[in-house]
Order: C-alpha cells, then structure tokens, then sequence
C-alpha cells in the first residue's frame, strides 16, 4: 500500500495531536507529541560542549518517527510444569465421584503458539470401575481429551492431550475433571475414600512458540518493558550515570517502585549495567538521565536528533530544556527494547519519570515519542487510605471491600453439596487496634429443597470458626441475617474472612451431579460491618514492614526518604532497587514521591519530617545515629556491641536489619540495611527479594547469613534468620 505525502502525514497527526489537547480537560498533564513551546529557562552551561545557538521559540513540528520493532528471537520451546504451582505441590487430588482441579497459566505477549500439549502423569485407586471412570481435560472450558481410568494398582498411567493454538489466550484456564465410580449400579457412598485420582506433580504443558516482533509504543506501557503476562520473571536493567547524583537515584527509585507495583505477586529481576552491550537475552534497559549524563544515549537509533548534547525539533531547534522527554527504541543490536527517560535538563528528566509514575497521568501516553511539557502535583493520600484495607471508616458494608480484580464487591452465588468457601480479604490496617464489640450483620439467601438437618452456614476468620446457623427451612431463605462477633485479637493485616454453606440435598441419587446443583446459597454484599478500634501500633516492630507501615503512609511514600553514602557502591544501589521493588509491591497509589539521598545531601529539615531509610556498609553508613544505640550495634575493625558485650568476628558476612525510633522525631522511625561487608548488604537484598524471608520479619533486629557461599534461590533452608528485641516499644499512629 503506498503511505501518503509526509505533509498531510504530519498534518493528520498534528490534527490528532490537537484533539487530544482540547478534548482531554484533565489539570495533571500537559503531553507534547508534535511541537514545542517557547523556553522561559535556559539549557544548562556546559564546558564540554561546543557553544550552541540561542535558543528561539520552538514552533517547529517533532519530526514524525517511523514505525519501529525490536527483532524477534529464533521459535523455541517451553516447559510449564504443574509443579511451579502452590496449587499443586507433591500431587493435585481430585475425590469423590466427581471433582474437579484447575490450574491458570499465562501467554507471554510476544508470543505466537505453534502447538501446545498437556502432558498428565497420574495415579488412581484400584477400585474404580473402568467403564464408568475416566479424566477429562479441558483448555478455556473446551474439552481437548480423555482418558479411561483403568490402571491397576500401583500403576502410573501418562496421557498427551493436543491443545489447539486458538484456544490459547493471554489467560488461560486448564480443569482436569475426574468422574470415579467403584461400583457398575452407581449405588456407591459419593464421600467413600477409595474414589481418587492424583495428577503427578511431574505433569506439564509444553509450548512450541514463535517470537513475534514487539512494537515500539507507549500505549501498552509497562509493556514492552515490563510483561505482566510473562512466565518467567521479567530481566529489567538500568544503566549507570557516568556520574551517580540525588537527580538519578530518585528518578530512577520512583520508576522501580511503580514497576514494583506492576509485578505485585509476578517476579521481577533488576540489575545494573555500564553498557547497553552487557544485555541478556530477553533483558530489557531504561537509561534515566539527560545526553551529558547518559553518553550512551548517542549510540542508540532515536526518534528524536541529538545534536551537542541537545534534543531538537526538526528545524533543529533545541527542545525546552523543563520539558520531559520520554522514548521508545531498540538497542544496538536490535534485539531488546529500551525505555528512555531524558531531557535538556535535568528539571526535564524528572518530570518525564513522574508522568510514568503517576497512574492517570500516563493514561494519555501513545507513541514513540511523549514530550511531558507540564506534570501537575497530585495530592497526597490521607495516610489511612490505604487500598486493598480495611475502610478508615467504622460503619462500612462488603461492598465497600475490593476484590481480587480491584473491584467493589458484588453477591457471591456457590452451588452444589460440596460448594466451595467463599472467601474475602478482611485486611485491618497496620496500626489498627479493635475493641470488644466488633460485629457483621450477614446477609444471605439459599435455595428450597435443602435438608433442614444437615444443612448450616459457618462463617470463619483465618480459619477459626466464628458463627454458624442451621439452614432449617425446606422452602428456602430470602436475605436473611446471622449477627456475626468478630473477635477483637484476630483481625490482623492480613486476615480473610471466610462463609462456608454446607448444602446438603433432601434426596441423593449416587452417580447422578444434577441432584445437588440446585442448591444454592447467595452472600449478599449489603452485609453490614460495625467496628471499634483506635488507631496506633507499638514501634519498633519489623512485623509491621510486612505491610509497609509506617513507610507507606500516606501510600505515596511521600513521608519517607532513603539515605545513601555520598558515593555509593553497586551493592547499594542493588538494595537500592530491590527495597524500592519492594515499597512498590505493598503500596497502592496514584502517585510515586519517594525521594532518596546521598548524606551530605540531606536537607537538615527533612530529618525531622520523614521516615527515613538508611543503606549501606558499617564503615559508610549514612546515618551513623544508628549504631550508636546501646542495644545491638555495629562498629568499626568488625566489632558488634550488644548491651555490655562486645566482641570481634572475622569474616562478618551477616546482614542487618535494624528498627530504631527516629533521634530527630519520636514520631518517625529509622530503618537501617547494613552489614560490614558487600556481602552482607547482598544478603539483605535477598530477604527483600524473596517473599518466604520477607514474611518472617519480626522483632525490632534481624541478623541474615547462609549456609554457603551461593545458596539456591528455591531452598528454603538455605538463610537463617536471627531476630532479636532490645529496644523498648512506644506508640506510634499513621
């Protein structure tokens, strides 16, 4: 097809360009995609770049950037297997005469399946009756085969199911469905013991795949940079200013955090690099930092000219220096893509990172190319907002509660004898403290023809059962109530509610599902919730990392600093990336304002106003108030000092996690990562990374070491964690 003139082209875009300008009435930001406005603030001086001219009002147009991909990677072939799910773990069980087990995988977004096999390795019980036992595979609830049960006792049978590539979506589904019977007149007992089946922990789905281009576009932003549909973790790696500043490490803090919040469960590897040539395969880069700071920025095939250290229009004209510019490009070799956050300036720089990091903000991002001309502050949370929580308010319904897909909840209907729990998160907030009376007025339905004697409603929190009542009418129950005392000790932060209906059929019929399908029971999600707590909490308290507190509150983090030595090492700026990873991950906001220094950097006032957290080596360590406490310390020549002991170790590779309150404000506190090696200091990068020792913070001071030098990364025996108390505990609020 042949493209149209380059003038009317750029005209139809620049028309597109204005709409959106003019329909889009939003205060937050103004994004530039095809000409810019006069400059009130000149470039920066430099002494190492040739004199450029004066800088005129740009009304130029942007020179309209082609299409562009990164190259696809040679067809392969990947293996799932079922194991890599919780859900399985030594075997996946499916009992009774019938039952089901499904398991969710994703697509990668790049990817274009070639063929797709389900592999099943499985045992059963030798009493089932061939003929009328068999298990039936089914992909996004299109059956694909199935197979007689008919192995002998002890044998394990194996089956191969061809899936149809069309059938794979970017979620997908697989339910491995068993129908057992042990006897040939369906006259057995359907809770009898010996009707079974296990699916082998070996079992897996193998992908024949081909890589398909990726477009350059930031209107699937994260992605390419970030997949949340990936089965792997995502490689994502920064590249290092030639010179490391306070600019750098915010900007660069505040990008990983939001990205943090993009991977919330998925996995996520970061790393540091000085060229764009130490790339890995399927490793994305983002390069934050103007061209003076960034010289690797010339290597790269940009949108935009670069031109003595200056990006320009297509005139030539240097761009506004307090203008962001944000780009989409492909590496030297082709093969990875590379998010670029620059500017003139370094004013510039910082405001395209913040148009990434705020949610409403990036929104209006298309393109190659976003020049961010104007980011609007956005207010910061109240510091009890905290999503995904309980309401600050103490009269709220289950309407008001967030489901797994970020939405308000609605009615939950479960059918059939053996109905599943039906479970929400009850999430009270870090400092919340509850009084006596705290109760839930449940509302609730179910159907007729239930067996008033053996049918009940249970209603649990973390498995402890709370109340239940007897289902007693044949004819069934229309929004009926059960007054629910909730326990004042065990609502935590991370509690779920759990009501369980136990329906049990006026008359069963063995081998025959349609009896109990027509038992039903609804929870409604006008339930009613009437609480009586306080807000404040005891600090220090490392159990309450868990959940962020009291670093994100407000969830911005707009309350908390990290301090870094004036010239950090790579170990710190790797702990760096994975504590802000981590701030991302159990933080939920619409904005990013984390900031992070270098000591000499630090504002005096901002000692008093924030929560701070510090990195770094004992004989770095930025705030050395620290390891001046008289409880547990480290100090020079590899000297620790608890209480009246004191004693030298050599080597000290153990990593510290310590809680102290603020010596600048008793209402803040100070979190110090340290060791008195690099080693150490990577041993805290690893509690932040993995999810089994994150969850294991308690205490005020945790001392981290392995049993070798290169521990696995899946075994859960290979860190000890000590914990230790020392410091006395005083009340703190959000």
């Amino acid at each position: 097809m042949k493209r149209p003139p380059f003038a009317i082209y750029l005209a139809l875009l620049s028309l597109i360009g204005t709409g959106i300008a003019l329909s889009w009435t939003s205060p937050f930001v103004k994004a530039q995609s095809e000409s810019a406005e006069p400059s009130e603030v000149p470039p920066p001086k430099s002494s190492t770049t040739p004199p450029l001219e004066p800088q005129a009002p740009s009304t130029a147009p942007l020179p309209a950037p082609p299409d562009a991909t990164v190259k696809p990677l040679a067809s392969g072939q990947y293996v799932l297997e079922f194991n890599r799910s919780p859900v399985v773990g030594n075997r996946l069980r499916l009992n009774g005469i019938y039952d089901e087990a499904r398991l969710r995988f994703t697509r990668p977004r790049d990817w274009n399946p070639k063929s797709v096999k389900v592999s099943l390795r499985f045992r059963h019980s030798a009493a089932l009756y061939a003929t009328r036992s068999n298990l039936t595979v089914l992909i996004n609830g299109t059956s694909v085969g199935s197979v007689p049960l008919n192995r002998k006792q002890g044998e394990l049978g194996s089956a191969i199911f061809d899936i149809p590539p069309r059938l794979i979506q970017d979620y997908n589904e697989v339910v491995i469905a068993a129908l057992q019977n042990n006897s040939p007149t369906c006259t057995q007992d359907p809770f009898d013991p010996s009707l079974w089946t296990e699916v082998l922990p070996d079992s897996k789905l193998v992908f024949n795949f081909q890589p398909q281009p990726i477009a350059l576009n930031f209107n699937r932003y994260p992605y390419p940079i970030y997949d949340n549909l990936s089965l792997e973790p995502n490689l994502i790696a920064y590249l290092l200013p030639e010179q490391v500043e306070e600019s750098w490490l915010t900007a660069t803090t505040r990008l990983q955090t939001s990205i943090g919040r993009f991977a919330q469960f998925r996995g996520l590897d970061t790393r540091l690099l000085r060229s764009p040539d130490e790339l890995k395969p399927n490793e994305r880069l983002i390069i934050v930092g103007t061209p003076k700071t960034q010289p690797a920025l010339a290597s790269l095939n940009l949108p935009l000219p670069l031109k003595h250290g200056q990006f320009r229009d297509e005139k030539q004209k240097s761009l506004p220096s307090d203008a962001g510019i944000l780009m989409m490009a492909a590496s030297p070799d082709g093969n990875h893509p590379v998010l670029v956050a620059t500017g003139n300036s370094l004013e510039g720089v910082k405001k395209a990172v913040q148009f990434l990091v705020q949610a409403r903000d990036r929104q209006l991002g298309t393109g190659r190319v976003i020049i961010v001309k104007q980011v609007d502050e956005v207010p910061a949370p109240d510091p009890r907002d905290w999503p995904g929580y309980l309401p600050s308010a103490n009269s709220f319904q289950l309407k008001d509660l967030k489901g797994f897909n970020n939405q308000p909840i609605d009615d939950v209907t479960v059918r059939g004898a053996d109905a599943p729990v039906i479970e929400y998160d009850f999430r009270a907030l870090p400092d919340d403290q509850f009084n006596p009376g705290n109760v839930v007025y449940l509302r609730y339905s179910y159907s007729p023809q239930v067996n008033p004697l053996n049918s009940l409603l249970e209603v649990q929190l973390d498995g402890f059962p709370l109340a239940g009542r007897r289902l007693d009418s044949e004819n069934g129950g229309v929004r009926e109530t059960l007054k629910v005392t909730l326990p004042e000790d065990r609502i935590k932060p991370n509690s779920k509610l759990q009501v369980r209906f136990q329906l049990d059929p006026r008359e069963r019929r063995s081998c025959n599902r349609a009896t109990d399908q027509q038992l039903w029971g609804t929870v409604h999600a006008d339930s009613q919730f009437e609480l009586k707590r306080s807000s404040q909490a005891q600090v220090p308290d490392l159990k309450l990392l868990q959940f962020g507190f009291p670093f994100a509150a407000p969830q911005d983090l707009s309350r908390t600093a990290i301090a870094l030595p004036n010239q950090p090492t790579q170990s710190d700026l790797l702990l760096l990336l994975e504590l802000a990873e981590r701030l991302g991950r159990i933080s939920r906001a619409d904005s990013v304002k984390l900031d992070v220094y270098r000591i000499n950097q630090v504002p005096e006032p901002q000692k008093e106003e924030r929560h701070w957290i510090a990195i770094g080596t004992q004989p770095t360590f930025p705030l050395p108030e620290v390891f001046k406490a008289e409880d547990f310390s480290l100090q020079d020549l590899f000297s620790r000092q608890r209480d009246q002991s004191k004693l030298q170790t050599l080597p000290d590779e153990q990593g510290v996690i310590k809680q102290m309150i603020s010596p600048w404000n008793p209402k803040r506190v100070v979190l110090a990562l340290s060791g008195q090696t690099e080693q150490g200091l990577d041993k805290v990068r690893d509690l932040f990374s993995r999810d089994d020792l994150f969850f294991q913070l308690r205490e005020d001071t945790v001392l981290i070491s392995t049993n070798s030098k290169e521990p696995l990364p899946y075994d859960p025996q290979a860190y000890n964690l000590e914990f230790l108390q020392r410091a006395r505990q005083k009340t703190a609020s959000l």
